[in-house]
């Protein structure tokens, strides 16, 4: 092959290639760029980074065993370093979901890491006898140890972050529970009147909801911690050097500031990838609940004059072209649309996992693609959402409490003391007189109007306990 003016001539076992002559990257990039023109998108750059931590805690590694010399180590550290405080992120080109198990975005890694050191070193881009991508960069790896350690650590950062959000929502619901404590509502069970509850009590089981599953993502992320490097290629560790083994996870974890462990069966660790199963699982039932409190607020906040409006949603923008001054619930609505979008991902990595064969799961990077996608908007939901929408709720309580009194559901109040079929009686007579239940009570002499209201003391209604009559 002849060199083109702008471009250095690299090689790999398919042959000789092409590389622009001042990108960082090397031949392996350039290959998987050509062949995966898939998303248009960039790896994510928590991803970028936690494989560079993984180069340096390796490199590190492989001096303390003696199988890396000094000059090589510091120049790889200091590689890694640039590209952990954010540089050189415009070299990873390779799209995040490819083919290989991840080997084009860990040779990507190998290849700018290896380029940044050789300039550091003095050389010339491209001249591996300096430091060479595989001896060097790659020494005691495989990308089926490094990618999914890689992963995983991105994971995490991306986790923790997300559930700074979820702990937002539930404090601003909490919030809301104790401002609408005294406000009456009608309870409704199958969109049916049932009985009263407060409003600050709804609020309240959404923030013990949201608790729960800030618990789940704190169970996810230690779940992710344990890794399995010294695994190499299949977890038998050909290649890495036995003390190597033993040290990289505790100088990864000191790389990385994080508790790491080692997976106590690095073939297992290697071969099953149910843990982004169990992770995938988590955020789907984050997704669900938050989708779930958005369409309640639809709901109690639909009208506003032919619903239920019983809260008003703050007016964050128009909503028609032709409907004048119409506004819709366009925060629930979009926090909605991403728990769906998250329920999808969650099948596309169950699918993934359950595809892998014997010593590997070559679907790895769908996998990360959909998880970071997943933890990513579940975040950016919930933000919006507090902001945006859960703040911003007022209540309308006159029309709460005048919808709780006309309800015939009241009447279950009475059933401990008229029993049951007379209840149904008088709940059929209101609708059929179109009554109040108070106003049936006392025309049949069923109860006195003192009796009928120390019973339908509605607050009290809220609470444990059977209504007394005086």
């Amino acid at each position: 092959m002849e060199a083109k003016k702008g471009y250095r001539i690299e090689h790999d076992c398919i042959g000789e290639c092409l590389v622009p002559e001042k990108v960082y990257y090397g031949v392996h990039t350039q290959r998987a760029t050509e062949n995966f023109k898939i998303t248009g998108r960039k790896i994510n750059p928590e991803m970028i980074k936690s494989i560079a931590e993984i180069k340096k805690a390796c490199a590190i590694t492989n001096h303390e065993v003696g199988i890396l010399p000094k000059k090589k180590k510091d120049a790889i550290c200091y590689a890694c370093d640039e590209i952990i405080w954010g540089r050189f992120h415009d070299q990873f080109i390779v799209d995040p979901i490819q083919g290989g198990a991840g080997t084009s975005h860990n040779m990507n890694a190998n290849e700018v890491i290896a380029n940044i050191a050789i300039e550091y070193l003095g050389g010339k881009l491209g001249d591996y006898s300096i430091i060479h991508p595989n001896d060097d960069v790659n020494k005691g790896q495989s990308t089926n140890d490094v990618y999914p350690t890689s992963g995983k650590i991105a994971l995490i950062r991306l986790l923790e972050e997300t559930i700074d959000s979820l702990i937002e929502l539930e404090k601003a619901l909490k919030e809301k529970a104790k401002e609408f404590n005294d406000v009456i509502k009608m309870g409704r069970t199958q969109m049916q009147d049932a009985i009263p509850i407060r409003l600050g009590q709804e609020f309240f089981a959404y923030a013990t909801a949201i608790e729960r599953n800030i618990k789940l993502c704190k169970r996810a992320c230690r779940a992710l911690k344990v890794v399995n490097m010294g695994a190499t290629a299949i977890g038998t560790g050909l290649n890495a050097d036995v003390s190597y083994m033993d040290k990289i996870v505790r100088n990864l974890a000191e790389v990385t500031d994080m508790d790491l462990q080692q997976s106590d069966d690095l073939i297992d660790g290697t071969q099953n990838i149910d843990v982004f199963v169990y992770v995938s699982g988590i955020l789907k039932s984050c997704a669900v609940t938050i989708s779930k409190i958005a369409n309640d607020l639809r709901l109690m906040s639909s009208g506003p004059t032919c619903g239920f409006a019983e809260i008003n949603l703050p007016a964050r923008q128009a909503g028609s072209s032709i409907m004048p001054a119409k506004v819709n619930p366009v925060i629930p609505e979009v926090v909605s649309q991403v728990a769906f979008n998250a329920i999808g991902n969650d099948v596309a990595v169950t699918m993934a996992a359950e595809a892998g064969q014997l010593e590997l799961n070559a679907f790895e990077p769908v996998i990360f693609y959909n998880l970071f996608e997943s933890v990513e908007t579940i975040g950016h939901a919930a933000n919006t959402f507090v902001h945006n929408c859960i703040l911003g709720i007022t209540a309308n309580k006159e029309r709460t409490k005048n919808m709780v009194h006309n309800s015939y559901g009241i009447v279950t109040a009475f059933a401990p003391h008229i029993g049951y079929e007379k209840s149904v009686e008088v709940i059929h007579k209101a609708i059929k007189q179109n009554l109040p239940v108070k106003a049936v009570l006392i025309s049949e002499k069923i109860m006195t109007e003192e009796e009928i209201d120390n019973i339908l003391d509605v607050f009290s209604m809220t609470s444990p306990g059977i209504a007394k009559k005086n």
